[in-house]
């Protein structure tokens, strides 16, 4: 069965620093790309950032500069360092992957970027 277990949230002040860590289980982790994404109260779900089993990492225009993907194949956990957050990266974070055609998404954790 595959679980993907989010940590890490809190709340931060305006350009502090969070990582968020993602434990994942049930498949062979290095070989599937993983995603994080986002999502703030009244809007949609959006895609934040991706890292393949190459190690290619992927921004959406929003975070890019300010985060960083990585892996820890050896732990099976994906990471995001978020630096120089603002109010605007407030949401709760979600990881993902796709195994066997389905998607698997973590519960989700809460960053909240406020003074």
């Amino acid at each position: 069965q595959v679980q993907l277990v989010e940590s890490g949230g809190g709340l931060v002040q305006p350009g502090g620093s969070l990582r968020l860590s993602c434990a994942v289980s049930g498949l062979t982790f290095s070989s599937y790309t993983m995603n994080w994404y986002r999502q703030a109260p009244g809007k949609e779900r959006e895609w934040v950032s991706g890292i393949y089993s190459d190690g290619r990492t992927d921004y959406s225009n929003s975070v890019k500069g300010r985060f960083t993907i990585s892996r820890d194949n050896a732990k099976s956990t994906v990471y995001l360092q978020m630096n120089s957050l603002k109010s605007e990266d407030t949401a709760t974070y979600y990881c993902t992957c796709v195994y066997r055609g389905r998607g698997y998404w973590g519960q989700g954790t809460q960053v909240t970027v406020s003074s």
